[in-house]
């Protein structure tokens, strides 16, 4: 599938490849998120970490019912993982995470693998 991306999607992802250079394929998902961030920051991107979004059925609502790690510049959901193995799930994941949060672009990168490229898959939300 042919990576589609963005300008901010295009910075997202040059920021998760310096960390995942600088710390490898090796650690749990947390310092890579925590690094991220620093990324974000000197990158100057404007980031929300750890979104809580709301469900919401027949009038009820359920609010925080899930947490998305990052939205990034109000346009791209990133969410990250440190798996064996990217599952159809984690896509599925992003793609509820996306209608919830009302954005079109998501990445889902997994840093549990040697080359970053390989780990990162962009996720359009169509109507």
């Amino acid at each position: 599938m042919a990576l589609i991306t963005s300008p901010v999607a295009t910075k997202v992802i040059g920021c998760a490849m310096r960390v995942h250079t600088a710390l490898g394929p090796g650690l749990l998902e947390s310092p890579y998120q925590e690094f991220v961030a620093v990324e974000f920051d000197k990158t100057g991107l404007a980031f929300k970490r750890h979104v809580r979004l709301s469900v919401e059925y027949q009038g009820r609502r359920v609010p925080r019912a899930y947490v998305a790690d990052f939205i990034v510049e109000n346009e791209v959901l990133l969410e990250l993982k440190a798996v064996d193995h990217v599952l159809p799930v984690h896509k599925a994941q992003v793609l509820t995470y996306l209608r919830l949060a009302k954005l079109q672009k998501g990445l889902l990168i997994n840093f549990r693998v040697a080359r970053l490229k390989d780990g990162i898959k962009s996720i359009i939300l169509t109507s």
